[in-house]
């Protein structure tokens, strides 16, 4: 079967949908399947290459607008492609639409990983399109039971979505290094809770930083950067976390496993709809790590407060 994956961003870019795409084209490719993973570069040139098995095209990247890479490349590639499946990962505004009006495959699946939250205002305009997009699907992928049931996008299209949370090769997490994990004790201290993820405002790790300040003696360790790095960085200082509070940024993939078994406690502060599932708690659970999360809902926690 020839299937064809659509995001944004691919590997080395690191992220939960990134890591899932990548997991999901390589098992493809080993059972045997032609697989190819279409996203955006990060310049204005297109990119050909193979990775493990998937061949990656990375059409030439515009401009970023309102978190989404503009790309006229995308289509064009994409209405080359001859493939049985095209498997959408959004949101994603110009994979959609470009699969939508420019795609060849016999049947699209489309994994719905979140709603558009952030941006509002666009979504009015876009809203329409989306819908018809999901509506014209042979099959919507959703990660829980919860997303389902609240995302005002979905509740109408019931029928042709299926659960299928996201997963992790447990074997990577199940065990680590005993020095490299006696080590990070010693380097990042005991009492050591753990946040792994892309640093985005929908993360809130200012309410576990905040949190933080009544936990005397507790550590805490950051891995992972972006665009909150510096905002993040600077309100631990301002609230007299400085000595207390890590923040490591990208760890190689090999090395992130003894980070879980160095830590006591993991916690996913998310406050906004999102991080619809945060594969990094599938880890940490791999790990045997207990896990602190939140519960979303219908609303943000700004909404709530």
């Amino acid at each position: 079967m020839r299937i064809v994956h659509i995001y944004k961003d691919y590997y080395p870019v690191l992220g939960g949908i990134e890591n899932h795409v990548r997991a999901l084209a390589e098992a493809q490719a080993k059972q045997g399947h032609e697989v190819t993973v279409l996203v955006t570069s990060r310049g204005g040139a297109t990119e050909r290459g193979a990775l493990n098995g998937v061949t990656v095209i990375k059409a030439g990247r515009l401009a970023t607008v309102a978190s989404a890479p503009l790309s006229v490349a995308l289509p064009l590639e994409l209405s080359r492609l001859r493939v049985d499946v095209a498997h959408v990962h959004t949101p994603y505004p110009v994979g959609e639409l470009s699969n939508w009006l420019c795609g060849r495959a016999r049947h699209t699946v489309i994994t719905y990983h979140s709603d558009v939250v952030r941006q509002r205002g666009w979504l009015r305009l876009y809203a329409p399109l989306l819908r018809r997009v999901l509506a014209a699907a042979d099959r919507i992928l959703v990660t829980s039971p919860q997303y389902l049931a609240n995302s005002p996008f979905l509740r109408s299209l019931a029928p042709k979505c299926r659960v299928v949370p996201l997963g992790v090769a447990v074997e990577r997490f199940l065990s680590a290094d005993p020095d490299r994990v006696s080590a990070l004790r010693r380097e990042l201290g005991e009492r050591l809770i753990l946040f792994v993820g892309r640093l985005r405002y929908y993360k809130g790790l200012q309410y576990l930083l905040r949190a933080l300040t009544s936990l005397p003696g507790v550590h805490l360790v950051v891995v992972g950067t972006g665009p909150m790095d510096r905002e993040w960085k600077a309100l631990a200082g301002e609230l007299g976390l400085g000595g207390r509070v890590r923040f490591c940024g990208e760890v190689p993939e090999s090395d992130l496993p003894a980070y879980y078994h160095a830590a006591d406690l993991f916690v996913l502060p998310a406050c906004e709809r999102s991080e619809a599932f945060g594969l990094v708690q599938v880890e940490a659970m791999a790990a045997g790590l207990p896990v602190i999360c939140t519960e979303i809902g219908r609303a943000s926690c700004r909404e709530r407060v």
